[in-house]
């Protein structure tokens, strides 16, 4: 298949567990009915609210949240990305910020657990320390479905070029971006670092994001983007909760690639011999 359709929901989630997953779940019906193969979801999709309750919101990577948009995927016959939830750590108070990848048949393909934790102070503006709640994930997880390679990332991770390229060496060619990137950095940051992302690894770039004021935590910027190889936003949502769609052309990305050889020039020997 050279070319498929991705669709990317920008959502406004509260900390009404259920009430956000309804919302998403009926997101993947729209999305079918749009044309989409692929369905993509923001970070925190299932909770954003009061840190203290993640334990008590945070299940299992097989629990009712995954099992629900599997059982939604199944029904379409369409690929999932389940955005990020809260899953549990056993004995430990802290939980994953974690992605499921679902295929058409509702089978679970991998999971990713965000890499880089958002520990932030800035006098004045924004203090957050994420990895109080939450443990960092050790794996880069590419994902191989019939319609591209997959490579997962999550927010913050954004700011981390080794981590996609990484991925791409490992054969990523359509990076998902799960974000509630916040209003402060989003404004001046966001578009910039996934069109980034997109030239530097000549890359199509699917960052599904949270808008929104928001309990217990700062605004979010919003403005989902989906970007083609070339760094071109290609697509884009306006201020509100909705699903956008963008056609992924694999054939455009190889040609890219092939006259913009960079991936094949990278030295990743010289990287780790440096550390």
């Amino acid at each position: 298949m050279s070319q498929f359709v991705v669709a990317a929901c920008q959502m406004d989630s509260k900390d009404d567990k259920q009430d956000n997953l309804d919302r998403a779940l009926s997101f993947v019906d729209e999305a079918a009915r749009a044309g989409a193969d692929l369905v993509t979801f923001p970070e925190m999709v299932t909770y954003m609210g009061d840190r203290d309750r993640y334990p008590d919101v945070a299940e299992s990577a097989a629990g009712p949240t995954v099992q629900q948009f599997a059982e939604k995927a199944r029904e379409h016959g369409l690929y999932v990305h389940t955005g990020s939830f809260f899953e549990q750590i056993p004995d430990s108070e802290r939980v994953y910020n974690t992605s499921a990848v679902i295929d058409p048949d509702g089978a679970v393909l991998d999971t990713y657990r965000k890499v880089h934790l958002f520990d932030i102070e800035l006098e004045g503006s924004v203090e957050q320390q994420e990895s109080a709640y939450v443990a960092p994930g050790d794996d880069i997880v590419t994902v191989e479905t019939d319609l591209a390679t997959l490579g997962l990332s999550i927010c913050y991770d954004l700011r981390f070029p080794r981590l996609y390229q990484t991925m791409a060496q490992q054969g990523a060619n359509v990076f998902l971006v799960p974000a509630a990137f916040t209003m402060y950095t989003g404004k001046d940051h966001w578009e910039t670092l996934l069109r980034a992302r997109a030239i530097e690894n000549q890359a199509w770039v699917v960052a599904p994001a949270q808008i929104g004021n928001k309990p217990a935590s700062e605004p979010t910027y919003g403005r989902t983007l989906v970007v083609d190889p070339w760094g071109n936003v290609v697509a884009k949502a306006s201020d509100r909760e909705m699903l956008l769609t963008a056609t992924i052309d694999r054939e455009y990305l190889e040609d890219v690639r092939r006259d913009m050889q960079t991936l094949q020039h990278a030295r990743p020997d010289v990287y780790r011999e440096s550390n």
